[in-house]
């Protein structure tokens, strides 16, 4: 008997092994109808409270998604016509992680102990396992919901395993069933016999993103929650002191209509429908923001500028009678943010096109019209100095008569536009960056840099962009002072020089909690918690209560005492799901 353990121990070990040796995450399925995934803790909100982001395993039930086929009404077909593969629709449905029962979980987490204990016959010297955790579907009498474990290393060798339970209750408003800390003190000295214990507080509250209006839940893809820790607990969900730590955890999505950042998303939208049509071949055009077309908005803007000439005395005056074109057309907020009073003749020709066209023939046959008055010498407009585009350098030539010819056939046209527009929204970005003294040029030359493809330079100004969405949200929102906004610029600035495009990744900042005081005080934390520990490193073990305004668990579906519970907002004492987690250290002799 106890060799078939041990054998069964060894297979789920190499198992795991396998996995832990992919360089990416992975799954594979054990015994027919266990899955085991690798992933990062994160992505787990139970797992997030002990392992953090570092890479675990979770075993839950292997569940086949259930094929719904309907054949145009007509039922369960014979088959026989050939065309029934086009009338049958096949949806695919997921029923989301599976529990496993307690008893099976056990068994997993007894032969990954038994796979870790140097002790045991022909355990080998690899590095240690990630943490195992492993759905469980509270068929036990203590209704656990979760069963992990996790090595306990003493250098490279491991010494001992902690051993986790979670057990979980539904949402209720009375306040009364909540355990106290001295129940939560006593909990812990059942499982560890120890005088000497320590308790930490941590809450997390929202401070912006979705919110209820009238009953309604307005979604945003965008967050800001604050995360609390302190010492010296006194009593069930107090409120964190000013003496805590706090740190904010942003994840912005572009393109909410709230953002001040809104018309310059819808501006970089149009960018990146050129670069697609430019990568793809083809191209869907935005809805026009002018019912003018971009042809006859050219025509108008070159004949203003043809009689301003007239009335120029210099180039001083010409950049001032030039601003004055710029049509009226964004909103204060964001006029007041990015907007510049400098753009030259280029920049408002983007301006103009951007909000005008419909097709490749609009682009083709604007630019030509700038071009012919270039060339016969009926304008003579202004640019900046370190102005990139091709349009740019055409103008240069004109001011020593020197046109080089520019056939505007194929994706020219779209080619020179796109440079216009880079140009241009990176200008907006560096005079927005560089006003609020947030960084430097040094800095943004990842971000600045022509000397990448168009393709790769669309990336870099989307990042940017970002950046700046997560910094006026903070700024606008959160009225975050200078040297926290300073410090975020720098923080994001270095994420995306070696990361990828990605509104989920959340960006943390430490700030003082007397800076948001005024948002969480008279608020009701989302997660709140408590929890008793002792020993230290390694060899720490915790016992802690979390109350959440949703469960922490995603495969249990809990009751509730009352019909109105689950939506907070609605009562006038919010509803709170219990969460407990018992860990336990068991040390290979």
């Amino acid at each position: 008997m106890a060799s078939k353990v041990i054998s069964s121990a060894k297979a789920f070990l190499n198992i795991l092994r396998s996995l832990q040796d992919e360089e990416s995450n992975h799954q594979c399925t054990h015994e027919e109808n266990i899955q085991i995934l690798k992933m990062n803790g994160d992505r787990v909100d139970v797992v997030n409270m002990y392992c953090g982001n570092q890479p675990v395993f979770i075993c839950q039930k292997e569940v086949p998604k259930i094929n719904e086929t309907n054949v145009d009404g007509h039922g369960d077909g014979d088959g026989d016509d050939a065309d029934a593969d086009a009338d049958v629709c096949v949806l695919q449905t997921d029923p989301g992680p599976q529990p496993l029962t307690s008893m099976k979980a056990r068994q997993l987490l007894s032969w990954y102990t038994l796979s870790q204990n140097t002790n045991m016959s022909g355990v080998d010297n690899n590095p240690a396992l990630h943490p195992l955790w492993v759905r469980c579907d509270m068929s036990d009498p203590a209704r656990t919901t979760w069963m992990g474990a996790e090595t306990v290393c003493f250098g490279n060798k491991v010494s001992g395993v902690k051993f986790y339970s979670v057990t979980c209750k539904g949402s209720t408003v009375d306040k009364s069933t909540f355990m106290t800390l001295d129940e939560l003190k006593q909990e812990h000295k059942k499982r560890h016999h120890t005088s000497s214990m320590g308790i930490k507080g941590s809450a997390r509250f929202n401070l912006f993103g979705s919110t209820v209006i009238e009953n309604t839940m307005i979604e945003s893809q965008s967050s800001v929650t604050v995360d609390f820790n302190w010492s010296h607990v006194e009593r069930i969900l107090e409120t964190p002191p000013l003496s805590s730590t706090a740190t904010l955890n942003i994840k912005v999505a572009s393109g909410d209509m709230r953002s001040p950042m809104f018309e310059m998303y819808r501006e970089l939208e149009f960018l990146q429908t050129l670069a697609d049509g430019l990568r793809t071949g083809e191209t869907e055009w935005m809805e026009p923001l002018q019912s003018t077309s971009a042809v006859s908005l050219t025509k108008a803007y070159l004949e203003e500028l043809q009689s301003t000439a007239n009335a120029l005395q210099d180039k001083a005056t010409n950049i001032v009678d030039t601003s004055k074109l710029k049509p009226d057309t964004d909103t204060p907020i964001f006029n007041s943010l990015l907007e510049r009073s400098d753009l030259d003749f280029v920049e408002q020709l983007w301006v103009r096109l951007r909000k005008s066209v419909t097709s490749y023939q609009d682009i083709g046959d604007s630019l030509k019209l700038v071009i012919e008055a270039l060339k016969y010498g009926e304008i003579k407009p202004w640019i900046h100095r370190d102005s990139s585009s091709s349009l740019s350098k055409l103008i240069l030539e004109s001011y020593h008569q020197q046109i080089d010819h520019v056939s505007l056939t194929g994706v020219t046209p779209v080619h020179m536009l796109l440079e216009m527009g880079l140009d241009k929204m990176r200008k907006d970005y560096i005079n927005y960056l560089i006003g609020e003294e947030l960084t430097t040029l040094n800095h943004l030359c990842y971000y600045l840099s022509t000397e990448v493809d168009l393709q790769e330079q669309v990336i870099r100004l989307r990042k940017l962009h970002h950046l700046l969405e997560i910094i006026v949200t903070c700024s606008t929102f959160l009225a975050l002072p200078y040297d926290r906004l300073f410090l975020l610029t720098q923080s994001c600035l270095q994420h995306y020089k070696s990361y990828p495009y990605d509104e989920e990744h959340e960006f943390k900042l430490q700030i003082k909690p007397a800076l948001i005081s005024h948002f969480y005080q008279r608020e009701q934390a989302v997660l709140w918690g408590a929890e008793v520990s002792t020993g230290h490193g390694p060899r720490e073990v915790r016992t802690s209560l979390q109350l959440s305004d949703r469960p922490l668990v995603d495969h249990v579906i809990f009751e509730t005492d009352s019909p109105n519970e689950t939506v907070n907002g609605e009562s006038e004492d919010p509803a709170f799901f219990s969460t407990m987690v018992y860990c336990s250290l068991v040390s290979f002799a």
